[in-house]
């Protein structure tokens, strides 16, 4: 086969995990986009899947399982001719994945997704082309935010994490770089950064050493297109007084403070090998409650932690109760081979941990539902992201509400509201799953 011939091949994709993985695929298929193939959103549309996975626990794994086996038969009836797996799974499992998937064309390790032309050329036994570095990114978010992943890897070494094995030591995408892609993004009409790595508070400590989060924020503010710069993951040791007064001193930052705590316990704290014990946690959380009131505050939780006891457990519990996060995730502990926490004695029963898990995501869902209703009849700014053709609704998120993990706002117009542009949307009901919103 010649390359023209190559190039009447089709490529679809399937993204699963976090969006840093969501960001390694958006490059992969811009560098496919620009080899000239044409990229198409129905996998029964295609010749060519790659599927994006998430090894980080067992049910991400399973996940990833089970779209390669849907692949696989779609394969198997002539309906797709090659199967790619990219992403954490096989670079978490390499070395088996041939033997249990043995008609999946092209497993691929991380380092090697620069090369994802290439490894199709080789596939089709087209001439290997030269690498080419591209600037290009297909946005699979929509075209009014966009995701900016500014470090790779880990060094923290959570006692339950798998992250360090699989993506490595932490490493910071140089400044100028970012600033470049930013600018990109915005070009296209992106009016929101989300800027993401594993633990965005270390940004630069590896380049430069010293942390540079504030100063790259400083330029991205620059772009003038770009109004709103959100920050997810920042680990609670990082978050200084510093960072703080920046964001509520700058109108672009986003008034909204994603800090995964996982668990409030000292013992339970320490065993996981965080930095932050009980007393400093608590400390924090009281400062962003009672010095930053306007600041939405997220966090992330895992119960059912080995040793967690039913004490340990209703601290957390009552902690929960007491803060009321706007907004929180709880998570039942998965029992990761490789990890410290895997080796660790008094685990804890299935049973428990689905029960407690279950337990304080219903009071959760009580907490937010009272914050819910703190809202009804508010005016707030709505970023429009997309139109729901199935209900006649436009659907947004605003400051507060980050995309895809918060509530979203839908409301109907009659007019012709474009996307990625700012509406002011009256807060009237929620239904469970979406503010109800009435346009102003």
């Amino acid at each position: 086969m010649n390359k023209k011939e190559l190039l009447q091949k089709k490529v679809s994709a399937i993204s699963l995990g976090c969006d840093k993985n969501k960001v390694d695929l958006e490059k992969m298929l811009g560098l496919l986009q620009d080899y000239g193939f044409q990229i198409v959103d129905d996998v029964h549309d295609c010749d060519i899947v790659i599927i994006n996975t998430c090894a980080f626990i067992q049910p991400a794994q399973e996940e990833a399982i089970a779209n390669i086996i849907e692949m696989e038969k779609l394969k198997e009836n002539g309906i797709i001719e090659k199967i790619i797996v990219t992403g954490c799974f096989p670079e978490r499992h390499y070395d088996s994945m041939k033997e249990n998937f043995p008609t999946i064309d092209l497993f691929m390790r991380l380092r090697e997704n620069n090369s994802i032309c290439q490894k199709i050329e080789q596939l089709y036994d087209v001439e290997i082309s030269k690498i080419k570095n591209s600037k290009n990114r297909v946005l699979t978010s929509g075209y009014s935010y966009a995701y900016l992943k500014i470090a790779d890897g880990c060094d923290n070494v959570c006692s339950y994490c798998t992250i360090p094995r699989i993506r490595g030591r932490y490493k910071s995408v140089p400044m100028d770089e970012l600033v470049e892609e930013a600018k990109l993004l915005a070009e296209r009409g992106i009016k929101e950064l989300i800027l993401v790595a594993q633990d965005t508070t270390r940004y630069g400590e590896d380049l430069y050493g010293e942390n540079k989060l504030i100063k790259l924020c400083e330029k991205l503010c620059k772009i003038k297109t770009i109004k709103w710069i959100r920050l997810h993951y920042l680990y609670p040791e990082k978050v200084t007084d510093q960072l703080l007064t920046f964001m509520q001193n700058n109108e672009k930052m986003c008034k909204y403070l994603d800090i995964p705590l996982q668990h409030i316990d000292d013992k339970i704290l320490l065993s996981m090998r965080r930095k932050l014990g009980e007393e400093n946690t608590l400390n924090l959380v009281e400062k962003i409650k009672n010095e930053y009131p306007d600041f939405a505050l997220r966090s992330t939780f895992i119960v059912g932690y080995p040793g967690e006891r039913r004490a340990q457990f209703k601290k957390l519990y009552d902690f929960i109760n007491k803060t009321k996060f706007d907004y929180a995730g709880f998570f039942p502990y998965s029992k990761e081979p490789n990890t410290a926490s895997f080796y660790m004695k008094n685990q804890v029963s299935n049973f428990i941990k689905k029960s407690r898990a279950k337990k304080i995501n219903k009071l959760q869902q009580k907490i937010m539902q009272e914050n819910i209703t703190q809202m009804m009849d508010k005016e707030i700014d709505v970023l429009v992201d997309y139109f729901d053709s199935d209900t006649g609704e436009f659907v947004g998120h605003s400051e507060k509400l980050s995309p895809t993990v918060d509530f979203a706002v839908r409301f109907v117009d009659n007019g012709s509201i474009e996307i990625s542009t700012f509406v002011k949307v009256k807060i009237y009901d929620f239904d469970g799953s979406y503010l109800k919103g009435e346009l102003l």
